[in-house]
This record gives structure tokens, C-alpha cells and sequence, in this order.
């Protein structure tokens, strides 16, 4: 049994407000609404959601820890991947899709002034305006200079954009659909009202939802009473991103596995997990708006819809390979040995990032490209592409 700690009177305030507009949707749609809708609800409804609202969500003080928090590494080896980019292109732009606490610009474009390879522009697509703000602070309190090479947008850029698109942790929040297999049909889960407290409800497929999973089902073998996830959205979602790109690089990276391993017998209960206060749990009802809710990333999935986006899967390699093929040990040795307690302090961090039963194995990373020709560091040590 997981124990939390227990939210403020202003943050179960918040939850209520949230609890309320999602049992005044629920009610509208005839008692019941998906669990993708209701994922979506919890984490961006305006004001209430988890990322729309105020509380800490990134660091120690908050309900998970993302990599760039860990340690400035992750963001100086990504440059490296950037520079390489930039480099190639002569010239283009950044974009950062959900720059959570605003580390990795920091780090990324702090790193790339030092290489004297800064980006035309560093764009940052943000959707929480109280996040918005907390990068700001923090660009305006670490990199000054640079600060008015950033830019906040709140669309995708128009045509014709060159350069490196990131995201981190970006994926894994998407609203996922959940779905069960009895042996011969699939069922949708959705979420209803029962009591003043939220419950699962299993319903009949929609028939293209119901098509998809059978398909599923074939593909994997899953056996009944299966239950599991998947990103209906991310087709769509990455078609947008690529209409854009002329040419460079997406770089993806996140927690997950190709489709062989997602939809493998031991994950039969799913992948949907919680985070709150560094407390993992499964239980999407807790709380409504004070913590994370996050399923892993089918990455066979994410291929697939990019060749049907027109673009080239050109890389896809754990975290581990992927930082120590951009440089790891070479930053690693620039600190040491004159600073042997911040050598220390960043050795204990790289563990953090690159070992098996850390992030190492569990992040991954993919390349999708457009209109590029040179390898991109990070997949030259080792790359699992035909794993997917």
C-alpha cells in the first residue's frame, strides 16, 4: 500500500474545481466518457489541470525527476546532436515540444554558445502558461544573453522549418486509450461516476477502435483478459509535426519499448502509471489534477506513423548508447581531475542516466529525419532499429 503525503487545502480546492467539470462532462455524455478524454481532462483543462495549474511538478520537490534535472549531461550531449544538425544544414532553429522546468533549453543552448553553434532561434511549444513562465524565470536567471534568442509559441511553426525538433518526455503524457482482450473482442474502458468517485467502466468498441485492437491482438498474440494502452492520437500528432519540417532531425526520447515487448504477456496489466511526490502508484482516480499520469511509448507505433508521415526512421537506440555516442565520458573527463568533488558529483549523476536499472534501458531514443544525408551522433554506437 503506497502512502502520500497529504495535498494542501488549496490543492484538494483545485482537485474538487477539476472533479467537478469532469462529472459535468461525464453526465453530458450520457454517464460514461473514454479514459483517453478523461487523461486528457486531468492533465491540460485550463487552470485545473495537472500541467495547467501551479504546483511543482519537476525535481526533487516535486512528483518526478525528468533527466534534465538529474544532471546538466543530458542537455550538453543533446547539443552535440543539435550541433551536428545545425552544422550540416548551415544554419536553422530549434524546437522543444513541452519544455517542462526549462533545464533543457538552458542547458542545450549553454552548451551550443561554448561550441559557438547556436541556433537561429530556440522555439519553445508550450501549452501550460504556468509553465511558460517558470522557464522564462529560469532562462532570464541562467542565460540572459540568450534570452532573446528563445521564443514561446503557441502553434507549430509554418513551412519550411529547418533545424531539430525535440522532445523529451513528451510522448508518455499524450492521452492513451485503455482497452481489454477477452480471447475474441476488445473492450473500451471508460470512465464513470459512481458514488461522487470516479470508476472504470468496460464498454463496447467503437467499431474502428474495436478493428484496431483486433488487429493488435493478432499481430501480438495476447492472450485474455489482456489489458493495455495505445496512442490513438499519435498518428495524427506526428503527421502535424512533420507538415512543417523541410528538413533536420525529431529527436524523441522517452520511456518504452518496441511493440513486441509493450504488448508482451508480463505487461498484462498495462503500462499506465502515476506520479505523485516521487511516488509511483496506479490508481488514475487519485486526486484529479495533483499528479501525473503517463503510459509508455509503443516506439514500433511511433515508427509506423512516421513513415506515413513521409519521414525516415534513421536511428533508435537506448539512452544509454545514445549519450555516450554524443560525448558522455568527454564531459565527464573535462571536469576532473583538478574538481574531484564535482567529477564525483557528475559520475554519480551520469550512473543516473546511462545504467540498466536506472534510465539507461528504460529511455529510448529515435531519430526521425527529413532531408539529411549525415549520421547523427547518438545511433553510431548502437542502434536497434530492426528491434522495432
Amino acid at each position: 500500500m503506497v502512502e502520500f503525503p497529504a495535498p494542501s487545502q488549496q490543492a484538494l480546492q483545485l482537485s474538487a474545481e477539476l472533479s467537478t467539470v469532469i462529472r459535468s462532462e461525464i453526465s453530458a455524455a450520457g454517464g460514461s466518457i473514454p479514459f483517453s478524454r478523461y487523461m486528457e481532462l486531468c492533465l491540460y483543462t485550463p487552470g485545473l489541470g495537472y500541467y495547467s495549474a501551479g504546483q511543482q511538478k519537476f525535481g526533487a520537490g516535486g512528483d518526478f525527476v525528468t533527466a534534465p534535472e538529474i544532471s546538466p549531461l543530458f542537455g550538453r550531449c543533446l547539443a552535440s546532436a543539435c550541433r551536428a544538425v545545425l552544422e550540416s544544414l548551415h544554419g536553422g532553429d530549434i524546437l522543444e515540444f513541452g519544455a517542462g522546468s526549462g533545464q533543457l533549453v538552458i542547458d542545450v543552448l549553454g552548451e551550443l554558445e561554448r561550441m559557438a553553434c547556436l541556433p537561429g532561434r530556440y522555439l519553445i511549444l508550450e501549452r501550460s502558461a504556468e509553465l511558460r513562465q517558470r522557464q522564462q524565470q529560469a532562462l532570464q536567471r541562467e542565460l540572459p544573453q540568450l534570452l532573446q534568442r528563445v521564443c514561446w509559441i503557441d502553434t507549430l511553426p509554418e513551412a519550411g522549418f529547418r533545424g531539430v525538433m525535440l522532445a523529451n518526455e513528451v510522448l508518455d503524457a499524450m492521452a492513451v486509450e485503455r482497452f481489454q482482450w477477452d480471447g475474441k473482442a476488445a473492450g473500451l474502458y471508460h470512465v464513470r461516476v459512481e458514488d461522487e468517485t470516479f470508476q472504470w467502466r468496460l464498454q463496447t468498441a467503437a467499431h474502428e477502435t474495436r478493428v484496431a485492437i483486433e488487429v493488435l491482438a493478432s499481430k501480438c498474440q495476447l492472450p485474455p483478459a489482456y489489458i493495455s494502452e495505445f496512442n490513438a492520437a499519435l498518428p495524427a500528432w506526428l503527421q502535424s509535426v512533420a507538415d512543417p519540417l523541410q528538413a533536420g532531425v525529431m529527436l524523441l526520447i522517452d520511456y518504452g519499448y518496441p511493440r513486441h515487448e509493450y504488448y508482451h504477456p508480463q505487461h498484462s496489466s498495462g503500462t499506465l502509471m502515476c506520479h505523485y511526490r516521487q511516488r509511483a502508484h496506479d490508481d488514475p482516480f487519485l486526486w484529479p489534477g495533483l499528479q501525473d499520469i503517463t503510459a509508455h511509448v509503443d516506439f514500433t507505433a511511433l515508427a509506423e506513423a512516421a513513415l506515413a508521415a513521409d519521414l525516415e526512421v534513421s536511428g533508435y537506440t537506448t539512452q544509454a548508447f545514445f549519450l555516450l555516442d554524443c560525448g558522455l565520458d568527454d564531459l565527464l573527463q573535462q571536469a576532473g581531475p583538478t574538481d574531484s568533488t564535482h567529477y564525483m558529483q557528475l559520475a554519480q549523476q551520469a550512473k543516473t542516466l546511462i545504467l540498466p536499472g536506472e534510465m539507461g534501458e528504460r529511455f529510448k531514443c529515435i531519430a526521425l529525419t527529413r532531408g539529411m544525408t549525415t549520421a547523427l551522433p547518438g545511433f553510431r554506437l548502437q542502434d536497434f532499429r530492426n528491434r522495432l
